[in-house]
């Protein structure tokens, strides 16, 4: 790595020294306002191969049409503290609860949580996607064996879970159509660091996508959105359960995509960040 590589990003000399080369900066806009408000958070910047990373994802996901429909999303990894791995890319910041700390976090695997009181409000409600127009997605680490990713679940005597959650190791899946049982999809997720997430754009099936597969699951969206937030390393509702015992790096939120696009551009930017660290 060279010395400008080290630099952060918004050093003078970032780009390259003179008379002995250059290397690329950040250009894209929401990226910069995305980087200025984690190094604020940080108080320093990331170094330049890290923002330079993130800037290609940035690009990636504009240029595949998925930026508009990210809703609220944090890149959990790459800041140089917690705090800034903790300010969002897009919609609202998460709130944490259960006394997270610094050694919780990782700079290339992201926060990793206890299994026990540790997850993410991201103060994103269910319903703010509708039924049948949603996504959920997380880059997990290896290494976590149980608990609920990200999602909502209520108990309310009829249905145990309802909206859209995944369940690691094996993973299980919903997409609004908890009242019909559930599906699992892919076994083991837990030994491999992987994308993992669902996408819904029809009322009679949805698709999810883990380890680089993705699949379709032929089940109706029979139960609709819920008013409670969505949680990460956990399924909402009025008491947080299952919560994972693993690492996440991204996690997202919001309207349906194309998820084997995201999936390439989030296992890219994870690689990424941890080439430049």
């Amino acid at each position: 790595m060279s010395l400008a590589a080290k630099l952060p990003y918004d050093h003078p000399y970032a780009g390259g020294f003179p008379g002995i080369g250059s290397q690329p900066l950040p250009t894209d806009s929401d990226c910069l306002t995305y980087l200025a408000a984690v190094a604020a958070a940080d108080g320093a910047g990331v170094e330049t191969g890290v923002a330079t990373a993130v800037d290609t994802f940035f690009s990636r996901i504009k240029a595949d049409g998925l930026f508009d429909a990210i809703k609220a999303s944090c890149i959990l990894c790459g800041a140089r503290t917690i705090t800034g791995a903790l300010v969002p890319m897009a919609g609202a910041a998460p709130t944490p609860q259960g006394g997270w700390a610094s050694g919780d976090y990782s700079r290339t695997a992201g926060l990793k949580g206890d299994g026990a009181a540790l997850y993410l409000d991201s103060n994103r409600a269910d319903n703010a996607s509708p039924d049948d127009d949603n996504h959920m997605a997380v880059y997990h680490s290896a290494g976590g064996d149980f608990g609920g990713l990200i999602g909502v679940r209520t108990d309310d005597g009829a249905a145990t879970f309802h909206g859209t959650h995944m369940f690691q190791n094996p993973t299980s899946q919903t997409s609004r159509n908890r009242s019909t049982g559930f599906v699992t999809h892919s076994a083991n997720d837990g030994t491999v660091s992987t994308f993992s997430g669902i996408s819904r754009s029809s009322s009679a099936s949805y698709l999810h996508r883990s380890q680089g597969t993705s699949d379709t699951v032929s089940q109706s969206s029979d139960v609709s959105a819920r008013t409670i937030n969505v949680r990460v390393f956990g399924r909402g509702h009025d008491l947080v359960q299952n919560l994972f015992n693993g690492s996440i790096a991204f996690y997202s939120i919001g309207t349906s995509l194309d998820l084997e696009a995201l999936d390439t551009a989030v296992t890219n930017l994870i690689s990424d960040i941890g080439n430049a660290l």
